[in-house]
């Protein structure tokens, strides 16, 4: 429960490396530049976001970086490198009496179940999405209060604070006390698991680095005291002892937990269930711990966070590749390194066009926002940090391809010409069982399929040689080839990537068609004037006169 940027920066020289986390194979000077890059972006992230009180990217996004350039700086050790401050910019000047620790940050659930391990007397909060404050009480009356800053000096924000409602003036008993908490934005009914954090925390960081708070923005700010340096050697004496002096919601939403299986509850309730403010994680907290003055501005043994799920990763571009569909249209594929998104590994996301790919100049070694659309889509959300050295793409030029190009596999067809088949023998083509796309693609490497229709003249012995093709398989498949000329001239048709055709009479039979012209076309019903000029294009192309040759000396209906 501290600001954005410091919480995430203590303890991930401590995080595990997943493990797919490779070095990658770069020279040192590429290294050098790489690492550079990233370095000078993360000092931008934490200049705006502690100087300015802006945050110019998500929590976990910056989290999952900071991560990367530690795992950088651990394949390519450089000597004489200075300590990475993150915090400096948001060091304030008055001194803290007691140092605001950090928090350890578990990456995962069997990193949760061996820190449980061995603690005792363990209670669970959520890890709210705010900003940290140190409360001053002088005689029960609000003396002073300290943004965080670096841990060990703050800025004063005794102004904003003395408008604050949620914050007392006045405590209702004459003690002198010192606490530390989380300012954050009220919500209502507010869902993390459905809405996320919705920059809950920069809000308020923006709000209280004014000069003058406005009474409107102080009314949406609540107050969570999270711990009580000085106070009662156990939590449970704590919470009561603060809900006295009128700090209740701390009481309200501290659990005592005593197994994994209570931390994993906590976590999935607090996720899921509606809450007055934004969260990311729970945080796990040992009831006893060392004397305040022993406090250090780094984390502690005694605390920990397990996140909730990201809903952005940060993923590295492997290689940019380009799907040429059946229809001649180019969609840009990300290939990524695997990602973890809601329970699913993600390895490659769609830009959809290539105006947006051009638009987002992404070359591999990028850094990329990936999350899930409806819950089962991976989507492309943003760049985050570009490479430092930028390849050249050489990318497909789209007026090569069109609904007429690519009928048999010759370089640079493959991808369209694999797709008409795929098509072909799809539900919406002559539905073939048994035959995917990676069936027509062994049968291409195999060199048995060099255009639309060799697979009408396919045997036993030709599948015999391939692998993968035994001779079960081999005959499942020769039925369902076989079976491709029983259907009916219409599904023909559109199995060969007949242009959307409206309502139209297509029963044929082929001489019937071709001699309809683009006005003809036109006439039917749902076609208009583009759809006719491909109908008509169609039926004179020369590659498809060339099938429709063959399937007539294959006796098929229609041809």
């Amino acid at each position: 429960m501290l600001p954005m940027l410091p919480k995430l920066f203590l303890l991930l020289t401590l995080i595990p490396l997943p493990a797919q986390a490779e070095c990658p194979d770069w020279s040192s000077r590429r290294a050098s530049e790489e690492i550079a890059h990233l370095q000078q972006q993360i000092t931008r992230w934490d200049d705006s976001y502690h100087r300015q009180g802006r945050s110019l990217v998500a929590d976990e996004l910056y989290d999952q970086s900071r991560h990367r350039l530690n795992t950088l700086q651990r394949c390519f050790p450089q000597p004489g490198r200075m300590l990475d401050q993150p915090l400096a910019s948001s060091r304030g000047g008055i001194a803290h009496p007691i140092a605001h620790t950090g928090v350890e940050k578990l990456p995962d659930a069997n990193a949760v179940q061996l820190w449980l391990k061995s603690r005792a007397q363990v209670w669970a909060q959520p890890k709210i999405d705010g900003v940290a404050v140190t409360l001053i009480y002088r005689k029960g009356r609000l003396q002073q209060a300290l943004s965080r800053g670096d841990g060990q000096h703050g800025h004063d924000w005794s102004a904003a604070a003395r408008q604050i409602e949620a914050i007392p003036q006045q405590l209702n008993q004459p003690v002198d006390l010192l606490l530390q908490g989380e300012l954050y934005q009220r919500l209502n009914l507010h869902i993390q698991a459905r809405s996320g954090s919705i920059n809950a925390r920069s809000r308020v960081a923006g709000w209280m680095r004014r000069k003058h708070l406005a009474a409107q923005d102080a009314a949406q700010i609540g107050l969570f005291v999270w711990d009580w340096p000085q106070g009662p050697s156990t939590l449970s004496e704590r919470l009561e002892r603060l809900a006295e002096l009128g700090f209740t919601e701390g009481r309200e939403y501290s659990k005592p937990i005593t197994r994994f299986a209570d931390a994993q509850h906590w976590r999935e309730h607090w996720y899921r269930t509606p809450l007055p403010f934004a969260s990311d994680g729970i945080i796990l907290r040992q009831s006893r711990r060392p004397p305040a003055e022993r406090w250090q501005a780094q984390a502690p043994h005694w605390i920990a966070a397990w996140k909730y799920p990201y809903t952005q990763a940060l993923a590295n571009v492997r290689q940019v590749q380009f799907r040429i569909g059946r229809t001649g249209r180019i969609t840009p594929l990300l290939d990524i390194e695997p990602v973890t998104l809601d329970d699913r590994q993600i390895r490659r996301v769609s830009l959809g066009s290539l105006q947006r790919w051009r638009a987002l100049d992404i070359v591999p070694g990028d850094q990329v926002a990936i999350s899930l659309a409806g819950l089962t889509i991976p989507r492309l959300d943003s760049v985050v940090l570009r490479r430092a050295q930028r390849p050249a793409i050489q990318a497909p030029r789209q007026e090569d391809f069109h609904p007429l190009s690519c009928w048999q596999p010759v370089p640079g067809c493959e991808s369209q010409f694999l797709a008409r088949l795929t098509w072909l023998s799809s539900k919406q083509g002559l539905n073939l069982q048994n035959v995917s796309g990676q069936t027509w693609a062994r049968l291409i490497e195999a060199g048995r399929i060099n255009s639309l229709l060799d697979w009408l003249t396919l045997d036993q012995a030709e599948l015999a040689n391939i692998a993968g093709f035994g001779k079960r398989s081999s005959t499942r498949l020769l039925r369902s080839l076989h079976s491709a000329r029983q259907r009916p001239f219409a599904r023909w048709l559109k199995a060969l990537g007949l242009p959307p055709s409206g309502s139209a009479d297509l029963s044929g039979p082929w001489q019937t068609l071709a001699l309809k012209s683009r006005e003809d076309w036109q006439n039917e019903s749902g076609v208009g004037a583009g759809r006719a000029a491909q109908l008509a294009a169609f039926f004179r192309d020369p590659q498809v006169l060339a099938l429709r040759t063959i399937l007539s000396d294959a006796g098929i209906e229609g041809f």
